[in-house]
């Protein structure tokens, strides 16, 4: 049964795909502006892929995902990586996740799920709201590319193709929340990075 909140489109794959996708995610964070001693929110974090790079690099990370389900995967997945204790895990609709934040944060990292998001400058006005001036908010999306041109260990993957943005169409939707574009990078042979700001002062 559907969580009410849980955004279209924004499933895990199945196991192997992702691995081959991102085979080193670390490149990934650094690519968006995700520096040491930054704290960061994952955001729709689910089971955790991009987690345990980020408390590698992150002074504090603050993984939040609307499934239950996922976030002890993805707590399964870091203890198999030998713990990390930088972390905190919260169940929460990302809507709201000003609720779940105790102080400001230096950047928020959102990966496979703008697409989905109903109410998107909504949810660019609550990134706005958890960021420090000057804080940095990362979207990593598919390229608007057919689903079926977007193959990975020889199947089509990610989104449906009407789902999927541009760089263009995540701009528009997340600049009337309050941040400023500042650059776009490509991450994967499929995705690509827009990062935001929150304005200083």
């Amino acid at each position: 049964m559907p969580i009410p909140g849980f955004f279209e489109g924004t499933g895990m794959p199945d196991p192997g795909w992702w691995e081959a996708l991102w085979p080193d995610p670390a490149k990934v964070l650094a690519d968006v502006g995700i520096e040491p001693e930054m704290s960061v929110v994952d955001l729709c974090c689910g089971d955790g892929w991009f987690t345990y790079p980020l408390s590698r690099i992150a002074r504090e990370v603050i993984a939040i995902d609307i499934d239950g389900a996922l976030l002890n995967a993805a707590k399964v997945r870091i203890a198999e990586r030998g713990g990390a204790q930088n972390i905190t895990f919260v169940e929460a609709d990302a809507y709201e996740m000003a609720k779940a934040i105790r102080a400001p944060v230096d950047h928020v990292f959102l990966a496979n799920a703008f697409h989905g998001v109903p109410d998107k400058p909504r949810l660019a006005r609550a990134v706005h709201d958890v960021l420090k001036p000057g804080g940095l908010f990362a979207i990593v999306s598919w390229h608007a590319r057919p689903r079926e041109e977007t193959t990975v260990l020889g199947a089509p993957r990610g989104p449906a193709t009407s789902l999927r943005m541009t760089p263009s169409q995540t701009i528009a939707a997340v600049e009337p929340g309050g941040l400023t574009f500042q650059k776009q990078v490509e991450v994967s042979p499929y995705h690509y990075g827009a990062v935001f700001q929150r304005p200083p002062g």
